[in-house]
């Protein structure tokens, strides 16, 4: 932690705020009204709590002889005594004082013999007393045009509450985005071409009878790059280009989702041909009359008018919308059909030579130096998403300025990928010697469990060094990357997960909390491999892991489980058995090869640090069969 030079910014020499930004700001004048509208009224209506009497107390004094005399002011009293003292009352505004103490039981004559005179209220009291019936209704109405304001729409636009807030783009102002800043997704782009083609050539396909797609849906993981896809589609088409997000339409207020539905499908027919590409869709577009909100919520009013827009699009209209998700399973059926979105277009995580040509893409204008080597990194980063190799790239760059080099190396890459991946390093974490001895030991073990079988993924990296929630990790490095795996596969991953953890019991006889991770993904596996993927002899080929949906992402508030009891007792019997075979195998691995065990556990303790030629050279092992 670094402490703030002296004359360096920070809280202490954050400038003032200006007396016209305070006055800006439509919270103060609503609270400078209330406070005036509350002085003026202590003002001239002050009365001491000890001089102000009931109409009671009036009337006692009457009645013993004791008053003198009243003035009369609208509905205010002001009580003469014969000591020469006044006290101050109130009466009701549509009763005359006689009938008001009548009513109290005061005598007639005793009444006629005081000095009762009136007087007409001022001017200004009157106005006042007016003002401050019409004040709560004021404040409301300054209260809602302030949140109109909070909210984008600015008290001379409280009408335009229902107009679409999507931004729209013309052809010149693109910001010459292109197929080719989205490096990879061959396919994809393949399949979004000939929507471009559509938009620049309608009559080449209406001429052979086609009819040009109304809607493209792309599915994909977070961060694979289905927006800038969707901005590389405007940008070759050269049309004007609608941008919005499925929670712009929804608020608060009822009716102004479908309202903006209107709007902004208005505009687009006014610009047409253009694009319409609405991010996130899946906030709006889930299964209406799923879920806690029943059928008769703002988000269902708001999809409905998405269908009914959709569907009112005319052949020759040549306006298309596409929408992005990473939830397709959530959206409604009847937005998914053809003649609302015609295609669907996968963005799946990209491939080994796709993940070079991201990263080409993203080292554009950064200095590399001569020994990078990015082919190197795209092996390293399986399963990393675009973005995440966007992001290297920056924290790669960023590693190099914080050392002062004039170009990125290879190392700041290396670093860049730990640190995406596992977090930054935590080297002021204190932990013990003992504990330090746990950690290496656990972290051999993953790793020679890896590299002893065959099915393993090779070892990256091994360290001791804590970074994010871990005090040690080893870096795995895929032989190969699958898209089918087999029961091998997962009961070497299983086995690859416990080496930490029987390491700990074979060489300390003890065994600590460092595996929570590791169980976790182990007892998914396990589960998976008998629920999902029927790899169980005894169960058979079924598919047992239904009613697991969340009632909150648009699906049923809850679905009964399709087996009985007594095959949810064999299911738990089954992982146990899996699980108790993955370890009692990893066990044999390792007492077989206690030797090597500790010395890449002392190497650890030594250097921190294995990169994988080092853990290869001082094992020298040879994969055996899992």
């Amino acid at each position: 932690m670094t402490n703030n030079p002296e004359g360096g910014s920070g809280p202490r020499n954050r400038p003032p705020q200006k007396w016209s930004d305070l006055l800006s700001q439509g919270w103060v004048w609503i609270l400078l009204v209330i406070v005036g509208v509350v002085a003026v009224r202590l003002l001239v209506f002050n009365t001491s709590r000890n001089d102000t009497i009931g109409l009671n107390r009036v009337a006692e004094l009457a009645s013993t002889g004791r008053l003198v005399g009243i003035d009369v002011e609208g509905d205010a009293i002001a009580v003469r005594l014969n000591n020469d003292n006044v006290l101050r009352s109130r009466k009701e505004m549509e009763t005359s004082i006689y009938d008001s103490l009548a009513n109290l039981g005061v005598n007639p004559e005793i009444l006629n013999s005081l000095n009762i005179t009136f007087r007409n209220p001022p001017r200004f009291a009157a106005i006042l007393s007016g003002f401050l019936i019409i004040l709560p209704m004021l404040i409301i109405l300054g209260f809602f045009l302030f949140i109109m304001r909070q909210s984008g729409a600015g008290p001379n636009r409280a009408l335009q509450f229902g107009r679409s807030r999507a931004k729209k783009v013309e052809p010149e102002h693109h910001t010459n985005i292109t197929f080719d800043d989205a490096a990879g997704l061959v396919e994809a782009k393949q399949e979004l071409q000939e929507v471009v083609e559509f938009l620049n050539e309608p009559a080449k396909f209406e001429e052979l009878g086609a009819r040009i797609p109304k809607g493209v849906l792309m599915v994909g993981s977070p961060g694979t790059g289905k927006t800038l896809l969707a901005k590389a589609v405007a940008g070759e088409a050269g049309v004007p280009f609608f941008s919005s997000s499925g929670s712009e339409f929804v608020e608060m207020f009822v009716g102004v989702g479908a309202s903006r539905v209107r709007d902004l499908f208005k505009q687009a027919k006014e610009q047409a041909p253009c694009i319409v590409f609405i991010d996130e869709i899946d906030a709006v577009g889930r299964h209406r009359g799923a879920g806690m909100g029943g059928g008769n919520d703002e988000r269902e009013q708001t999809l409905n008018q998405i269908l009914v827009e959709m569907d009112g699009f005319e052949s020759g209209t040549n306006v298309i919308v596409i929408a992005a998700t990473n939830r397709p399973d959530i959206l409604d059926p009847a937005l998914l059909r053809p003649g609302r979105f015609d295609r669907k277009v996968v963005v799946d995580l990209p491939e080994r030579h796709e993940r070079h040509a991201i990263l080409d893409v993203h080292a554009r204008g950064k200095p590399l130096s001569e020994d990078t080597d990015l082919e190197a990194i795209a092996a390293q980063t399986p399963g990393l998403a675009g973005a995440d190799l966007e992001n290297l790239m920056n924290e790669a760059a960023i590693l190099a300025a914080r050392k002062d080099q004039n170009s990125i190396t290879m190392q700041n890459l290396v670093e860049a990928i730990e640190r995406v991946m596992a977090g930054p390093a935590r080297k002021s974490r204190v932990i013990t010697e003992k504990e330090r001895r746990y950690v290496a030991y656990h972290e051999a073990g993953h790793a020679i469990v890896m590299a002893l079988l065959d099915l393993a993924d090779n070892v990256g990296k091994v360290s001791v060094i804590s970074r994010g929630q871990a005090l040690g990790y080893v870096m795995p490095l895929p032989n190969e990357e699958k898209n089918l795996l087999s029961v091998s596969d997962f009961e070497a991953q299983l086995s690859a997960l416990l080496g930490g953890r029987a390491a700990e019991e074979l060489v300390f006889e003890d065994i600590t909390t460092g595996a929570e991770n590791d169980l976790e993904r182990v007892t998914q596996i396990a589960q998976s491999m008998i629920t999902r993927y029927g790899m169980n002899e005894s169960l058979g080929p079924m598919q047992l892991n239904q009613g697991e949906h969340n009632p909150f992402m648009g699906m049923e508030i809850g679905e009964q489980r399709q087996y009985s009891e007594a095959v949810a007792r064999k299911i738990d019997k089954e992982v146990r058995a899996l699980v108790d075979r993955a370890y009692a195998h990893t066990l044999d691995l390792l007492k077989d090869n206690m030797a090597n065990l500790k010395l890449v556990a002392e190497t650890l303790l030594e250097r921190e640090v294995l990169e994988r030629e080092d853990f290869e050279e001082l094992l020298g092992l040879t994969p055996a069969s899992a």
